[in-house]
């Protein structure tokens, strides 16, 4: 027999009502992977009439295998040398959205870099980039806060986001950033407690990995993109009663945002009550950070 009609003899096997033949036959074709979701998929719609024991099998069973590929395209992204921000964005993105891809958002941010890049030159100042960058996102795109809804999940879906121009301050505050490294600004995201927001580094003292000390000015996407300096961020931190601490004003790495985006979506799905989508996010974020 050849790979194809072994994947359909096990997909057949699905009907069995016996648990224990189900639940080998499942873990093989889980063991397959991502390639075999087409053939369940075919399968599914043809035969229908085999009744809701099969279709829930085959749905979940691709569930799974979805999932179990987003785990590991995660651990692979943690463990790369290169940790793309956008690339861990899609993959939070593809957790809810399998067929979305890489590509549909990269065009997404480089057209509207594009927009922005055709406006600038090397005589501006750093405030008058981030006049312009404000300008194309705000005015012109019309990105807001999503005030009104603003625990939803789609906040945190880089693709809801980019579809809607409604998001969350770090769903914000990603499109700001991913839009001004790619213009060679030296822009980055800060983990604020509470509230997500992007700091403008000199470029004099740029490096790797700059601090509070580099930073010549903050900005918040959530609300406009307004300009303000370090001692607002550290009276915004002791009005919610936290201890001052450098971590909260220094620029942060792209784990730490993906990190705090899975948070997010794991206090919105626990919200509107959905335990099982809690469980398997906790799972996402346990690989990230494990």
């Amino acid at each position: 027999m050849n790979k194809h009609a072994d994947i359909e003899a096990l997909i057949k096997l699905l009907e069995d009502p016996d648990e224990n033949i189900y639940f080998q036959i499942r873990k093989e074709l889980i063991d397959l992977g991502p390639s075999v979701i087409p053939e369940l998929e075919n399968r599914w719609e043809e035969e229908s009439s085999l009744g809701l024991l099969f279709q829930s099998r085959v749905e979940d069973l691709i569930h799974d295998i979805q999932f179990n590929s987003v785990k590991k395209e995660i651990r692979e992204w943690r463990d790369s040398d290169d940790h793309d921000l956008l690339r861990g964005m899609y993959l939070i993105a593809k957790y809810q959205y399998p067929d979305l891809t890489y590509e549909a958002l990269d065009r997404g941010i480089e057209s509207i870099k594009k927009e922005i890049w055709i406006e600038l030159n090397s005589r501006l100042t750093a405030f008058e980039n981030v006049r312009i960058i404000n300008h194309v996102l705000f005015n012109v795109h019309n990105f807001q806060g999503n005030t009104s809804n603003y625990h939803a999940p789609q906040n945190s879906f880089l693709n809801n986001v980019l579809d809607t121009c409604k998001g969350n301050p770090i769903s914000l505050s990603v499109i700001y950033t991913l839009i001004g490294q790619r213009l060679g600004l030296p822009i980055y995201g800060v983990n604020l407690p509470r509230h997500f927001v992007v700091a403008y580094v000199d470029p004099v003292f740029q490096s790797d990995h700059p601090t509070e000390e580099n930073v010549l000015f903050y900005i918040n996407p959530f609300s406009k993109g307004s300009v303000f300096g370090i001692d607002e961020l550290k009276d915004f931190v002791q009005q919610i009663n936290l201890p001052d601490q450098s971590q909260f004003f220094n620029p942060c790495d792209s784990i730490s945002i993906v990190n705090r985006v899975l948070n997010n979506l794991i206090n919105s799905y626990n919200k509107l009550g959905y335990p099982e989508k809690v469980e398997e996010l906790k799972i996402l974020q346990n690989t990230l950070i494990g």
